[in-house]
């Protein structure tokens, strides 16, 4: 008989791939049984309650703690949030350049032997964490451990959110625009998103 929890354990990544390398990433982050924890779809419309205001405030507040990160689109739904995080690159420039698709993604562990250059991005190996440091994943985490500790402090919820989350890097403006329309249309949804 299969543990409940063997899907959780395996990490949701893309296998090799630098999260913290410049790039679109398009995230949904879930909370714990999917408990609907942030407020409420009233008309079509998202009511954040107190808690729903707090994860708002933690989410607007990622770029003080990351300065290469821009925040796009996102929502607050009652048991999840869905949002765009955007890694700038080193110069600090405001466009942002899409993985184009089909361009393979370098392994972690390969190494490039040619001589290295300025202009040619190493996968970043971390062997004693399995975050990188302003990657997605320490973003995420620090965002999810700023909202728990909240919810610690002011009610007696002390679990917040399910493990890990859900990720995927944005290849092409058309599918920007339309993570874009998912995104704002979410609670118009939300009847069929109870399931979520």
């Amino acid at each position: 008989m299969r543990d409940d929890n063997y899907f959780h354990r395996q990490s949701l990544r893309l296998r090799g791939y630098d999260y913290s390398q410049p790039g679109k990433y398009f995230v949904t982050i879930v909370t714990k049984d999917r408990e609907c924890l942030f407020g409420n779809v009233i008309n079509d419309n998202m009511v954040l309650n107190d808690a729903g205001k707090s994860v708002k405030g933690f989410w607007l507040s990622i770029p003080e703690h990351y300065p290469k990160v821009v925040l796009d689109a996102y929502i607050i739904m009652p048991n999840h949030v869905h949002g765009i995080i955007v890694i700038k690159d080193k110069k600090f420039n405001n466009t942002v350049p899409v993985i184009p698709v089909g361009v393979p993604v370098i392994p972690v562990g390969v190494q490039n032997l040619e001589p290295l250059r300025d202009d040619i991005i190493i996968p970043k190996i971390n062997q004693y964490q399995k975050i990188i440091p302003r990657s997605l994943g320490s973003i995420i985490r620090g965002f999810k451990i700023g909202v728990t500790k909240w919810f610690r402090e002011y009610t007696e919820i002390h679990d917040v959110w399910q493990r890990n989350f859900y990720d995927h890097i944005v290849q092409t403006e058309k599918e920007l625009w339309r993570i874009r329309a998912y995104i704002k249309n979410n609670p118009v949804h939300w009847d069929n998103d109870i399931s979520y």
